[in-house]
């Protein structure tokens, strides 16, 4: 299968996708530099937290509203919010108007805004791919949000200065351009049960109760965790390691000529540079390259490589093996993560599909704070003990994800013999 015989949502949704992560990474950490410009970097860092909290709101929110009304009326707000909040943005900065408390409050509105439809997105990529595209569908938008991201953090770092407010106002154009993709041409996706869904905040509350006491969404929520734990440690200890104990060296040294020394800050650019153009360069071959490799098999050597990487990164000082850890995880990770996210689709409750989606993207959120834990773990044990707990992670993880593809192996054969499909509260 090719990507023109996927569902036409599924193509729309991956490049309206591709143009709000672009806009997301070239923009938002240029808003947090101009307030931290405008007010210092104390309130710059209570505002953006602000922002950051009510996002999650905003998530949670639009999870539960996207099953109540569908994913296309979010889908539409979401945009409309992006394109609104994009355009005053331009103005509050441009020079007829300059105003930085309009500024915040203009990101928070876009924050939420993109949160709240963030959910609906999400599900509806699931709500019209089956279990044997599925692999090829994440693949496909996994290689889409790290191209956006590597375009995202070029564009702003190289056009930030001199140019913020046309950045906007083209981000305002975008956001308008893709509204109107959404509104025109993208169907409503979610399931008819045949049942009322039930409105109002304690309808909503029950609906997340009911996905906290789901054993086997957990299970899929801690896993996510601790591999996402480990993948920001290159943001958080592996940064701090490396600035402070990686030794000045050469990378290249032919005959009498000596490539420029880099030190520990250089060497972690060069090492996000390469995972990201890698992933860039190798995920769209991943399906005809690991097609054959079965989904378990892909999984734990994935998980297993990646988590390898990682544990090189925590204890090595030389360049070269340093390299070398960064194309054997990313290897790893360009396996392993369309299957993981294949089958977080398979096994979530269809009728509550956005809010298992909005509570799964808490992963990242917790993983965050384990990874600043990790920071001050780092300054009592050695770098050696970090690399080990990498690899208790990496092993948890696996394990959770065979407990896991074995729930998914019973409900597809007890969906074979014709029972009644199960819900995700079994097992």
């Amino acid at each position: 299968m090719s990507f023109r015989q996927l569902h036409p949502n599924i193509r729309l949704r991956i490049c309206v996708g591709f143009i709000q992560r672009l806009l997301g990474i070239m923009l938002m950490p240029l808003v947090v530099i101009h307030l931290a410009a405008l007010y210092g970097a104390a309130v710059a860092g209570v505002l953006t937290l602000a922002v950051a909290v009510s996002g999650i709101a905003a998530n949670f929110v639009g999870g539960h509203l996207s099953d109540v009304h569908g994913r296309r009326p979010l889908l539409i707000v979401g945009e409309l919010g992006a394109t609104v909040s994009f355009a005053l943005l331009a103005l509050v900065n441009s020079p007829w108007w300059s105003s930085g408390w309009a500024t915040f409050a203009l990101f928070l509105v876009n924050t939420c805004s993109s949160q709240l439809a963030t959910p609906a997105a999400d599900a509806m990529m699931i709500d019209v791919s089956t279990p044997e595209n599925r692999p090829l569908v994440y693949t496909i938008n996994y290689w889409s949000v790290n191209l956006a991201f590597t375009a995202g953090a070029l564009l702003g770092g190289f056009l930030y200065d001199g140019h913020f407010t046309q950045l906007l106002a083209g981000a305002a154009l975008l956001c308008a351009a893709t509204t109107a993709v959404v509104w025109r041409w993208i169907a409503e996706t979610a399931p008819r049960t045949g049942k009322e869904v039930a409105t109002g905040i304690p309808a909503m509350l029950r609906g997340y109760l009911a996905v906290g006491r789901d054993r086997v969404f957990l299970r899929m929520l801690a896993a996510a965790v601790l591999i996402a734990a480990v993948e920001m440690q290159i943001g958080y200890y592996i940064a701090i390691r490396l600035s402070a104990d990686f030794p000045e060296q050469a990378l290249f040294v032919i005959g009498s000529w000596t490539a420029p020394r880099v030190d520990g800050v250089a060497m972690l650019g060069i090492l996000r540079a390469l995972n990201a153009a890698l992933v860039v360069a190798l995920v769209l071959f991943a399906g005809s390259l690991l097609g054959r490799i079965s989904d378990r098999t892909r999984l734990y050597a994935g998980i297993g490589v990646f988590t390898a990487g990682y544990m090189v990164w925590a204890v090595s000082d030389t360049g070269w093996v340093l390299i070398a850890a960064a194309v054997v995880l990313t290897l790893g990770e360009i396996a392993s993560i369309p299957i993981r996210q294949a089958l977080l689709a398979d096994l979530v409750d269809p009728a509550a599909r956005t809010k298992y989606m909005a509570v799964y993207a808490l992963n990242a959120r917790i993983a965050l704070v384990i990874a600043s834990l990790c920071v001050t773990a780092g300054a009592f044990v050695p770098p050696l003990a970090m690399s080990l707990l990498y690899a208790c992670a990496g092993v948890a993880a696996v394990l959770v994800y065979r407990s896991l593809l074995r729930v998914r192996a019973a409900r597809r054969e007890r969906d074979a013999r014709g029972g009644a499909p199960a819900t995700s509260l079994a097992a």
